[in-house]
Formats: C-alpha cells, sequence, structure tokens
C-alpha cells in the first residue's frame, strides 16, 4: 500500500484560491501519473488535474483548466493543485492518487490503485 496524504483543503469565498499538497512516498512517486481527483456527495468521482513522472506532461478536466495547475516538486515528493478563480461547484472532497496509467486514461480514477484519505475544498458564493 503506497502512502498518499493530501492537506489544503478549506472553506473558502468564491473568487479566491487555494492550493491542495499531497506528500507521496518513493515508490509512489514512481508510478506513471499522480493525479487529483474530488467527489461531491451523491455525485461520482471526477478526475481534476494528473501530471506524468518524467516528462510532467500534465491534463485537465474541461472544468478547471485555465484555473487550476497541477504541479510536482520530486525532491520533497509532493504534488500541488493550485487553484484560483474557485467556484462553488469546485466544492467536494479533493483525493490524490498514484498508478502505472496511461495518458489517455490520466483522469479516469478507475486506474488509479492508490489513494490518499482526501482534503474538503468548500467554496461559498
Amino acid at each position: 500500500q503506497e502512502l498518499l496524504m493530501e492537506s489544503g483543503g478549506d472553506s473558502v469565498q468564491a473568487g479566491r484560491s487555494l492550493r491542495l499538497s499531497c506528500a507521496i512516498s518513493d515508490s509512489a512517486s514512481q508510478k506513471s501519473y499522480i493525479a487529483w481527483f474530488r467527489q461531491y456527495s451523491g455525485k461520482e468521482r471526477e478526475g481534476v488535474a494528473a501530471i506524468s513522472t518524467g516528462l510532467e506532461q500534465k491534463f485537465y478536466s474541461d472544468s478547471v483548466k485555465g484555473r487550476f495547475t497541477i504541479s510536482r516538486d520530486n525532491t520533497k515528493k509532493i504534488v500541488f493543485l493550485q487553484m484560483n478563480s474557485l467556484k462553488p461547484e469546485d466544492t467536494g472532497l479533493y483525493y490524490c492518487a498514484a498508478g502505472y496509467v496511461l495518458w489517455q486514461d490520466a483522469l479516469k480514477p478507475e486506474y488509479y490503485t492508490d489513494w490518499g484519505l482526501g482534503t474538503q475544498v468548500t467554496v461559498s458564493s
């Protein structure tokens, strides 16, 4: 079982910014993709952003493109999700995940094997 631990969730007003962090274990950091997902009560888990190991290819869902940025610090083994111009619909439990994933599946939760416990983001209007 790989270790992934999210932090940085908070309650903020619309338009503000948050930065989420995901601390990952050595072995998790070597998997082909690290990604952020979110889930709102009663809805399916949604892929938000993903970053590959090595080339650091990045993928974003249409709903966050231009507002969110995923990055990784390989020395500290942390993956970040910078979230700007937050909207109420960004509210949810945000998870970090790692897996051996192909690029075309980078935002699909079923292809990830290792998950953190999540950090809550609440955006009020």
